[in-house]
């Protein structure tokens, strides 16, 4: 496949972008750098696509760099043939059409001078300064003599490490692989499918992640008629025979200029027709292709109001598609990217996308960091030094501080490698916040695990659940975008470890990478002893049962003849008192789906035996009971300060979490009449008490300090399910 078979991007390139004359470069290479006085004829169409972006930039060191690169490149060929020295030009005059700044430009043009010719680093490091020296460093290949296969891993491993103290670094990487792929087709048909697979599984998805739009489209075009030839000539094919598509966009976009003028709103409105890869992917969505959905309409304003005032305007004078509605200016995506999408539909049926952004917008979706310029120039609030000694970068993205920590504990190149792309193919990022107000960035799909990971590193071997958005949720919890996470640790870290059934919930590189590192260095997991019993089991205190409560009756109970068994607990009778005028009673009863202790507001039912249940007002079992007509009967506390209460308490397990629940509770002065402590569910334990209080008004201190037990999150009263009588 020839170069210019395999670049497919032609027909959806900007209009009056320069394309390289590789055969009058090389004539100008050969003939080698003009006079002081003036640009070498090589890099003039460089120099003014500079310009156009940076109208006082000074070329001075573009040209001195230039005759650096091509008196070292001199006798050197490409595989096509073409001088050497083209290379470098066409790289530059990518980035320089994006809008690179100078200095990146310099890099760009000695990029390979290290790598290929005799220049060394010290020589560029001191004719060009340290900046240079650091990108020019940053792209240069590891030797293949010096890590065998492991050279290309490594080399990337190396380029990202750099690109995390520097993101122009990985601008010239793109650059510098889009233009070998526009040249791709002289190599061996192997070769080129290798080349596009590392370019399709690492370098587009970086380019989408730095949000330099223009390359990674290019880049997906060319990959594509390379690794899929069939479709991409399908795709090749339904483009050319539908040449006139951009005609019904055209006259959607002369409506939408008519509406927005007489809005008095000053906007751009273009047909952007769609690269190859994406008229693909609609094609396979959407079936059958209409002439709109061959390309999107874009509105162009002056700043972010007026984007809001376009988005009303279409959506009163045409028929929004509400479903196609984002709003990326409010929430930009992680990659810098700010835009409205939406959709407009026309009474015969023909939808049109629309993009509506501002001019900055445009060119920051278009170029992604590299439109950002030089972040570290002097005087620049970014180029202060970070607490860690690197230069802090409001440009390096979250999701590239992650792969750099799991990079770290990664020495394996063959594990290195294919953490990267696992990594890189997930594609989209959330956002959720930490329980301190901080903001955790973690894509799409990860868990409560690798939020843990993300928040506390090697820390979160210790993590022993967590709640989202303020309620408990197991490990394997997937978040959602906006969700606030609280991340819960043991407080004997030593004592606790991750279990090998945490890697099939981490989806993050550096939760996977910790959590093998840890079980491979115990092989017999954690030490941890068992939390609880595995069957529940009662723990009876040897003090005798004694009366929860004692409850003087107002009003004669009469014979019922029906009762109530949720009611029937024997260790909460008492003798009931003889009522004036009434009959006697067998006696009280507390109830035990509700376990009312004083001061509670209650209400008694008469049961069978001439018993009386005494529940809580609020028990859910006190209105089935009053809608079957069971009439309640008016009850109060006497002045007997001892009682009974159950208390449910929820935890995690941990080493000794029983022996401290119960310290807690003696500690306060009660007494355990029974406990029942389940089987143990993702590392979460209840345990059930009742208990004797020596005084109802210690009840509220007692639940208190049960909660400040380490592990507990919660202790409640018991509500056991209560069933009509």
């Amino acid at each position: 496949m020839s170069a210019e078979a395999a670049n497919p991007g032609a027909h959806s390139r900007r209009r009056g972008r320069p394309r390289i004359d590789l055969r009058r470069l090389g004539r100008a290479a050969v003939l080698g750098p003009a006079a002081r006085d003036r640009l070498p004829d090589a890099i003039g169409h460089v120099a003014e696509a500079h310009r156009a972006h940076h109208p006082d930039a000074d070329l001075s060191v573009l040209r001195k760099a230039y005759v650096l690169a091509e008196s070292s490149h001199r006798g050197q060929f490409r595989k096509s043939g073409e001088p050497y020295i083209t290379h470098p030009l066409a790289v530059t005059l990518i980035l320089a059409e994006l809008g690179a700044e100078t200095t990146t430009l310099t890099a760009s043009l000695l990029h390979d001078t290290v790598e290929d010719t005799e220049v060394t680093l010290d020589q560029v490091h001191s004719e060009f300064g340290a900046e240079v020296g650091y990108l020019v460093d940053g792209v240069t290949k590891l030797e293949k003599v010096d890590y065998g296969a492991a050279a290309e891993p490594e080399t990337f491993r190396k380029m990202l490490v750099a690109t995390g103290n520097d993101v122009r670094v990985m601008s010239i990487k793109l650059a510098d692989r889009l233009h070998n792929m526009r040249t791709l087709g002289v190599m061996r048909p192997e070769k080129q499918a290798r080349i596009a697979g590392v370019t399709r599984d690492v370098l587009i998805p970086l380019a989408e992640r730095l949000g330099v739009q223009a390359l990674k489209t290019e880049l997906e075009d060319l990959v594509f008629a390379i690794l899929h030839p069939q479709e991409y000539e399908r795709t090749r094919t339904l483009i050319a025979d539908n040449a006139t598509a951009g005609d019904a966009l055209e006259a959607i976009a002369e409506e939408f200029r008519t509406v927005l003028k007489d809005a008095g709103i000053a906007a751009e409105v273009l047909v952007r027709p769609r690269h190859f890869v994406s008229v693909h992917r609609v094609r396979r969505k959407r079936g059958e292709l209409r002439g709109t959905d061959f390309g999107r309409l874009l509105v162009l304003v002056s700043d972010d109001a007026d984007c809001y005032a376009v988005l009303g305007e279409l959506h009163t004078c045409f028929t929004p598609v509400i479903s196609e509605f984002k709003d990326f200016i409010a929430a930009p995506k992680f990659n810098l990217y700010q835009s409205l999408h939406t959709a407009v539909a026309r009474p015969d049926g023909a939808v049109a996308e629309v993009l509506i952004r501002t001019q900055r917008m445009h060119t920051v979706a278009e170029a992604g960091v590299v439109a950002l310029g030089n972040p570290y120039a002097p005087g620049e609030t970014t180029g202060e030094s970070a607490a860690d000694g690197e230069r802090a970068d409001p440009t390096r993205p979250g999701w590239l501080c992650r792969l750099l920590t799991w990079q770290r504990a990664t020495p394996d190149p063959d594990a290195f490698w294919t953490s990267l792309r696992a990594d890189l193919a997930q594609d989209r990022e959330i956002t959720v916040f930490r329980a301190d107000g901080g903001a955790l960035g973690l894509p799409a799909g990860a868990t409560c695990v690798d939020a843990a990971y993300a928040q506390y590193g090697t820390q979160a071997h210790a993590c022993i659940g967590a709640r989202v958005n303020g309620r408990l949720a197991t490990l394997s919890t997937v978040l959602r975008d906006g969700d606030t996470v609280h991340v819960l640790l043991a407080q004997d870290a030593a004592a606790s470890g991750p279990s090998p059934e945490w890697l099939d919930h981490a989806r993050t590189p550096a939760a996977r990478i910790a959590i093998s590192s840890w079980l491979d260095a115990h092989p017999e997991g954690a030490k941890i002893p068992a939390a609880a019993p595995r069957r529940p089991a009662p723990l009876t205190a040897d003090r005798p049962a004694a009366a929860n409560a004692v409850v003087e009756l107002l009003d004669d109970i009469g014979d019922p003849d029906s009762g109530d068994p949720d009611s029937e607990n024997p260790d909460s009778r008492n003798p009931g008192p003889r009522n004036p005028g009434g009959r006697a009673h067998a006696g009280v009863r507390l109830a035990g789906c509700c376990t009312p202790v004083p001061p509670d507001a209650v209400t008694g039912f008469a049961v069978r035996g001439g018993f009386v249940t005494v529940h809580r007002e609020e028990c859910p079992a006190v209105t089935r009971m009053t809608a079957l007509g069971r009439a309640p009967l008016p009850v109060r506390w006497k002045d007997a300060a001892e009682c009974r209460v159950t208390l449910v308490a929820e935890s995690f397990g941990r080493p000794r979490l029983l022996a401290d629940l119960t310290e807690a509770i003696a500690a306060e002065g009660a007494a355990i009449v029974s406990a029942t402590v389940e089987p143990p569910a993702q590392q979460r334990v209840r345990h059930t008490y009742t208990l004797q209080l020596p005084d109802a008004a210690g009840l509220p201190a007692l639940m208190r300090a049960m909660r400040d037990v380490p592990g507990v999150y919660d202790v409640s009263r018991a509500r056991h399910p209560a069933a009509t009588g």
